[in-house]
């Protein structure tokens, strides 16, 4: 694998965490001869998109320090401009952040080198017929009530073909990097991130007879609210709000940009799995 040259250090705050792990990051990579482009705090407003994608053109990689938020919001951002993402991680759970900080020396000087691995998640792509900007998300696009203990009616499509009308508290649409999300959450499936798949989970129908549903991820699902005088959120990784109303058309496909996650050697899904889920916790030899 090629050597990194030229890396972004992205992060979503400058506590003193972050700025520990910050500073330890820019000595190593300094003494490996590579040179930090920049330092970006992801949630300060200065950062506008035509910055972060001129910032990306001049980098190899990007290393987002924090935990599954972050790199969701690195990713929207940085990633899908095609720079490949290393995550490190601060957070609780960390499916997309490898590096833990206590192996932040040893791992980095490996990846920069070029001892790691490659892989290719799928963003989704959400229009909505009365915005003219479309919107990313990397886990899942939810419509929901907005409201505790209130249900919404939508119409689903799938590739123009009719699947059901159903009233629920909304609906989860998610992909396979998203099926360790919130899907999970809800009851939905573990889907292997190299599957080619879009998860729909319905979240508490009123019916005694509904269950997830996985497709291929060429689909387009289109969803219509239809309760009389219903109104409901969008939300796009837990990122954006928008409202929605009775008659609005919502249509999801797979974009046709790709995120690259870097992971150092020997990172394995099943056994992240098994970390961060508790699996095999109860046996014992």
């Amino acid at each position: 694998m090629k050597k990194f040259k030229n890396i972004v250090i992205t992060c979503n705050s400058f506590d003193k965490e972050v700025q520990e792990i910050i500073d330890q990051c820019c000595e190593v990579l300094e003494n490996v001869n590579v040179n930090i482009v920049s330092v970006i705090n992801l949630s300060a407003k200065k950062n506008k998109k035509n910055n972060l994608k001129e910032v990306s053109s001049k980098s190899d990689l990007i290393i987002s320090i924090g935990g599954d938020g972050t790199m969701l919001s690195c990713s929207r951002d940085l990633g899908y401009f095609g720079v490949p993402i290393l995550g490190i991680n601060l957070g609780n759970l960390g499916f997309l952040t490898d590096i833990a900080p206590e192996e932040i020396t040893s791992r980095l000087i490996e990846v920069v080198k070029g001892s790691y691995t490659k892989e290719k998640r799928s963003f989704l792509e959400v229009s909505i017929n009365t915005k003219e900007n479309n919107f990313l998300a990397l886990n899942e696009a939810v419509i929901h009530s907005g409201a505790v203990a209130k249900m919404i009616g939508y119409e689903l499509l799938i590739d123009n073909d009719f699947v059901f009308r159903q009233k629920a508290d909304g609906l989860i649409i998610s992909s396979p990097t998203g099926s360790t999300a919130y899907s999970l959450s809800g009851g939905g499936p573990i889907v292997h991130p190299r599957l080619k798949s879009i998860i729909l989970l319905p979240m508490f129908p009123h019916s005694l007879n509904s269950s997830p549903l996985i497709i291929k991820d060429d689909s387009e699902i289109s969803l219509e609210l239809v309760g009389k005088n219903d109104k409901a959120k969008l939300s796009m990784d837990s990122h954006n709000l928008i409202d929605l109303k009775t008659g609005d058309k919502i249509t999801i496909r797979k974009s046709e940009k790709e995120l690259t996650l870097v992971h150092p050697m020997g990172h394995d899904f099943f056994s992240a799995c098994r970390n961060k889920l508790g699996w095999s916790s109860g046996i014992t030899d």
